[in-house]
């Protein structure tokens, strides 16, 4: 057996073990909403406007117990969905999740590892792949393979993690692998002694805070702790090595989806000449500097890659958005209330005049639809009130094929 059939094959003991996530089944759709789970608003994110096809394929590469599968089932009512994953006991969970929820006929699951993608049939226009290429043995040979199977403009959603937000927790996992021993790879054993370890320890440790401070309240699931702290197989980022992980890909690189974790400004904004001197740095040396100056922030990195041709909007003149078409964002948390989160579960508070126009939107998906022009005069908004909507991400806009083309 391969280095890389071994690894494999431990992690997916793990998840034999320990499925992953722990989320409970129910029969009712999963609560909440997602947006970089939904095609619609990924998409939008992605290039500016609404997709122009509903009826598209989707990939969950690494789908676990199903909770992500389950998402994009529902979140995409008219998709086609495979979800493929290395363990058979945690696909088991994944397959009787769809089921609960009323979804199974839409979706064809896979025990499959990502480096043997190549044998599912046709390209996918949305790849998902969460928590999955860094606990690989080959990280840029997982995304090459999941790249060949990204249709011309379609998008890919990866997330993994990152090295300096997770040091705590790097630590912890060699202290326990270390205790362990010959019984390495009895993953109930590890998580026994890493409760004991974080027991012990005096409450000023520093690992002790991060855990308390941190993950605690999601690693009293014994499914979480084992997936942190005792897992066979992982590998951290910084920005430089992300960056090599994109490029291999071959892909374009669209963007972070927490994009205001990765604006110097909310550091260093108040220094004008630091603020100039990052402004002659490129854009991955700006998100290097961020992640040094910000490191427990940056435990992660979600984002979007993306295969040409991808159109791009652009709504900075304002005659183009007030032809635009609008829509209301349907991954909004809290919607139709006036107080609600937003894309990076912030809370908002809209005005009256602001709640009355998204509903209009809301309503704006039958023939014939109004623009934004119209919907503004309607409803007492301004150029500015909209744009502020569109920044955080509360409408989608569909470009007005009749204006553009007479326009031209």
């Amino acid at each position: 057996m391969s280095e890389a059939q071994s690894i494999s094959a431990a992690v997916a003991k793990l998840y034999d073990t320990y499925p992953f996530p722990p989320d409970p089944l129910s029969d009712d759709p999963p609560p909440g909403y997602n947006w970089r789970w939904n095609w619609n608003t990924a998409y939008s994110f992605c290039t500016g406007q609404k997709p122009a096809k509903q009826d598209v394929r989707i990939l969950d590469a690494g789908c676990g117990s199903g909770v992500s599968t389950e998402y994009l089932l529902h979140l995409n009512p008219q998709a086609e969905v495979v979800a493929i994953d290395l363990s058979a006991g945690t696909l088991a969970v994944a397959q009787e999740r769809a089921q609960r929820s009323g979804v199974a006929q839409r979706v064809t699951f896979q025990q499959l590892s990502l480096f043997d993608v190549a044998q599912l049939p046709g390209e996918f226009d949305l790849i998902n792949s969460v928590g999955v290429l860094h606990h690989t043995a080959d990280p840029i040979g997982g995304i090459q393979a999941l790249a060949k199977k990204l249709a011309p403009g379609g998008i890919f959603h990866i997330f993994v993690y990152g090295a300096l937000g997770r040091w705590e927790i790097s630590l912890m996992q060699e202290a326990i692998a270390l205790l362990q021993g010959s019984q390495r790879g009895d993953y109930s054993n590890g998580v026994s002694i890493g409760r004991q370890l974080f027991t012990a320890l005096p409450d000023h440790n520093r690992l002790k805070k991060r855990e308390t401070e941190r993950w605690s309240m999601e690693n009293h699931r014994d499914e979480c702790f084992a997936d942190m702290y005792v897992h066979p197989q992982e590998i951290d980022y910084t920005i430089p090595t992300l960056r090599e992980l994109i490029q291999a890909s071959g892909l374009e690189f669209l963007g972070f989806s927490n994009p205001k974790t990765w604006q110097l400004d909310r550091l260093v904004g108040s220094n004008p000449d630091l603020m100039e001197r990052a402004a002659h740095l490129d854009e991955w040396e700006r998100y290097r500097l961020i992640e040094l100056l910000d490191p427990e922030s940056i435990t992660h990195y979600e984002f979007f890659l993306g295969r040409s041709p991808l159109p791009r909007a652009d709504w900075s003149q304002d005659d183009a958005l007030l032809a635009a078409f609008p829509e209301l964002n349907p991954c909004l948390d809290g919607w139709p209330n006036r107080c609600l989160f937003n894309s990076d579960y912030q809370i908002i508070n809209l005005t009256e005049a602001e709640h009355e126009f998204l509903s209009a939107c809301e309503a704006n998906v039958q023939e014939p639809r109004r623009s934004v022009a119209e919907l503004m005069g309607e409803h007492s908004m301004s150029v500015v009130a909209v744009r502020s909507l569109l920044d955080q991400q509360l409408l989608l806009l569909s470009i007005n094929t009749f204006r553009a083309s007479n326009h031209h």
